[in-house]
């Protein structure tokens, strides 16, 4: 065979084969890239009574290749170990033998704020364990991030049960006191109670969960607490929490007690002014009427009342002032000679609360 026909044998045969592959079956499509990229490494949490609360930093919202949209849910995963087992623990580890406890679904992280929460209720058997939780962000596709940050905790079981707080709390002008009442036992059903004292927290009107830090500055050691750093006008509600020795001598809090509101509004009036005092001034015909200061620190001013008969009902005496009086001096020049005029003065709060009248005091006009 020449040398020509080979040649032609060879490129029909190349031909062939690359024909019955381009005709033949696909290789199997690659997988897709994911795209749940965001996890967190700032998980963070503690014990409270019998759950641990769990927080970490929401989703970021304005990330282009992984945003919050393509979050689907949250997954959160529990390992309970004995709390002398290595701390070493690879994903793959803790993948195959964590237990998948709760999630957070596609509404709760759209509508949560910066902050994401999860409670994990526990079932404490009285036995030492080491809890290590992980987060997993999932995505429609059921596409699974890394796994955040390892939280380890080791959750005590002599943990006193939620306080009960008074549904009457007692509001004065300077303080608004809670009382409530002991637990009477641990989450455990055990006795005597491990309390070492109680952390009191105020919540605006627009906030659904407690701030972080208490109202108190040291932890309070009776069943009674005086705010007294709040403000009139506003809506509160109060939540104690009992305080507790846990594991390793930290402290942990009980759950939240009842939710108590109180509507704090101003009714408390000034003090009785002092009586005023009079100076005739004979040159111009009139009265000099000067009078000490009420210490109030809501004092909107003073109302000055005039009546030349003394057993006149008081509500009947004339007003002196158009509008309130701030200054502690008021020249009367609409006297007559000869006469003598009776005065007396209330004092007037921010949100008009009138005071007890003053002592009445007099002067005859030169």
């Amino acid at each position: 065979m020449s040398r020509p026909v080979k040649t032609r044998i060879l490129f029909a045969i190349l031909f062939g084969v690359l024909a019955t592959a381009a005709c033949g079956k696909r290789r199997p499509p690659l997988p897709p890239i994911e795209r749940v990229q965001q996890r967190t490494e700032l998980l963070s949490g503690a014990q409270q009574g019998n759950e641990v609360i769990l927080s970490w930093p929401a989703p970021t919202r304005n990330a282009p290749d992984s945003s919050v949209q393509s979050i689907r849910r949250i997954d959160v995963y529990r390992l309970a170990e004995k709390p002398g087992a290595p701390l070493a623990l690879t994903e793959d580890e803790f993948a195959a033998r964590a237990t998948l406890v709760g999630s957070l679904t596609f509404q709760q992280i759209q509508t949560a704020g910066d902050t994401l929460t999860y409670s994990d209720t526990l079932e404490l058997a009285g036995q030492p364990t080491r809890l290590r939780y992980a987060l997993r962000y999932v995505n429609a596709s059921g596409q699974r991030a890394a796994f955040s940050n390892f939280l380890t905790i080791e959750p005590a079981a002599r943990i006193a049960q939620a306080p009960t707080l008074s549904s009457d709390p007692k509001l004065t002008e300077d303080a608004i006191t809670l009382t409530w009442q002991a637990p009477a036992a641990n989450i455990d059903g055990s006795t005597p109670v491990n309390v070492l004292g109680y952390n009191v927290y105020r919540l605006e009107e627009s906030q659904t969960e407690p701030s972080q830090v208490p109202i108190n500055s040291a932890l309070v050691s009776g069943t009674e607490y005086a705010d007294k750093n709040f403000q009139f006008g506003n809506n509160y509600r109060y939540v104690v929490r009992a305080v507790s020795l846990g594991t390793g001598g930290g402290q942990v809090e009980s759950l939240n007690s009842n939710a108590v509101p109180i509507a704090a509004r101003d009714t408390f009036p000034p003090a009785q002014p002092e009586r005023p005092s009079i100076a005739p001034d004979p040159s111009f015909g009139r009265l000099a009427i000067f009078f000490a200061p009420n210490k109030e620190s809501d004092l909107a001013g003073y109302n000055l009342y005039r009546s030349t008969d003394p057993n006149l009902p008081k509500d009947q005496w004339t007003k002196l002032n158009q509008s309130l009086l701030t200054r502690t001096t008021y020249q009367d020049d609409r006297v007559e000679s000869g006469k003598t005029y009776y005065y007396y003065l209330t004092a007037v709060d921010q949100v008009g609360n009138v005071s007890p009248p003053s002592e009445v005091t007099s002067e005859k006009v030169p």
